[in-house]
């Protein structure tokens, strides 16, 4: 490694395949999916009938203690179950306080508290409403949460960037600790926006998958009969932290956070633009960071949500740049986490780094595959070597993330 690297000492997660790293790797390794059928009480006549999802594993709360959990949002207990994991897996680092960040990322915050206190509003009267409301519906909740447990007093950030949100509060964590303000940022992001509010503005845009009939067949990036996606919700956090302080508290190292870039499409509040610049540039970026060419990435980790727009467009865009480039795509497993995917997806490349593993993209066979795609789409597990994973994060407003996880041996020490 050189001494100005980013490294990933520490790895939490909570999501629909698991409750804990270790089970939601395995699970996906395996081809398991996450999606199952969802009833959402007082909506079945009300066109939610069919409603799929990927609801997390565990409830979050069953790691919290009964007063912790009755005074945070769903949304924010997933973050601090997943950060709690992160920090404990990076050996819980002794760092002065003034040089600890948090990092959290969400697309909505505590939409489920909202929705909540405004029926106890209309149904039983102002006074009947938490005074917890505020602080745990707020999109920063989470971020703030995580600084107040582990003393971080060198900021606290919360990107709220769509789909986009879990990666760019890493991109972000990264940026603080090259710019020298922060040693180590506990980043990720975190969503609980399962609601039928949610459910009903996808399903009225038509952005959610059809194929309802088997629930765990629903999400189907690069599928050519794909239709939509699945909402999931989840947590995922890295513990960030620059080389040399890795370094010298002598900490386990899963891999290096080479690269990260962020560009904007100018274009459309939900559509990519067509020539998918905003998407090359993002990508060009994180790979001019990591100092690497495209032939040095292993493999993409592909935003892919299933819609047949927005794979189309991202494949143009990593043919652009890669050629017929090998992909996988996790939401095919995990559904979409929304702001916390590109956290969970970060997370997935550094394991696939640290482990040499392209994880299988379920629900295809080669023979599935949209030939449009023109891509080498993993639909096997695939035990390769990998040195560098780019994993790509896009969201609503034409906002796009991609970083890039590099394994740290191979990169020399200064």
């Amino acid at each position: 490694m050189q001494w100005n690297d980013v490294v990933v000492t520490g790895l939490g997660a909570i999501t629909p395949l698991g409750g804990d790293v270790g089970s939601t790797w395995e699970s996906l390794l395996a081809g398991e999916s996450g999606i199952r059928a969802l009833v959402l009480p007082g909506h079945e006549d009300g066109g939610l009938a069919d409603v799929v999802a990927g609801a997390m594993a565990i409830d979050p709360a069953e790691r919290l203690s009964p007063v912790q959990a009755r005074r945070l949002d769903r949304s924010q207990q997933a973050a601090l179950v997943a950060a709690a994991e992160a920090w404990a897996d990076a050996g819980s680092p002794e760092v002065d306080p003034e040089r600890l960040a948090s990092a959290i990322g969400t697309g909505i915050g505590g939409v489920q508290t909202l929705l909540k206190e405004d029926d106890v509003l209309e149904l039983s009267g102002v006074r009947r409403v938490s005074p917890r409301t505020v602080p745990m519906l707020m999109p920063n909740a989470a971020a703030a949460l995580i600084s107040i447990a582990y003393g971080a007093r060198a900021g606290v950030y919360t990107p709220v960037s769509a789909c986009s949100s879990g990666a760019e509060a890493i991109a972000l964590g990264a940026r603080l600790i090259r710019a020298g303000e922060a040693d180590v940022v506990i980043a990720g992001g975190t969503e609980a926006a399962i609601s039928p509010i949610t459910v009903a503005g996808f399903k009225q845009t038509q952005a959610l998958s059809r194929h309802t009939a088997e629930p765990a067949s629903a999400s189907r990036p690069f599928a050519a009969d794909r239709s939509g996606f699945v909402l999931a919700e989840g947590a995922a956090v890295l513990v960030l932290e620059s080389a040399e302080h890795a370094a010298a508290r002598g900490a386990r190292v899963h891999a290096v956070l080479a690269g990260a870039g962020i560009a904007a499409d100018a274009h459309h509040i939900t559509a990519p633009a067509p020539d998918g610049s905003g998407q090359i540039s993002a990508m060009r970026k994180a790979l001019a960071q990591a100092g690497l060419a495209p032939d040095q990435i292993s493999h993409i980790n592909a935003h892919a949500t299933g819609t047949p727009l927005g794979d189309a467009a991202e494949a143009r865009a990593i043919r652009e740049i890669f050629g017929s480039a090998t992909v996988t795509a996790p939401k095919a497993a995990l559904g979409h986490l929304f702001g916390a995917a590109g956290a969970i997806e970060a997370l997935i490349a550094v394991l696939s780094v640290k482990h040499g593993v392209v994880p299988p993209t379920r629900n295809l066979s080669a023979a599935d595959v949209d030939p449009d795609i023109d891509l080498d789409v993993a639909t096997q597990r695939r035990d390769v070597p990998q040195q560098a994973v780019l994993t790509n994060s896009f969201g609503f407003g034409g906002q796009n993330v991609s970083l890039v996880v590099a394994a740290s041996h191979g990169r020399t020490t200064a």
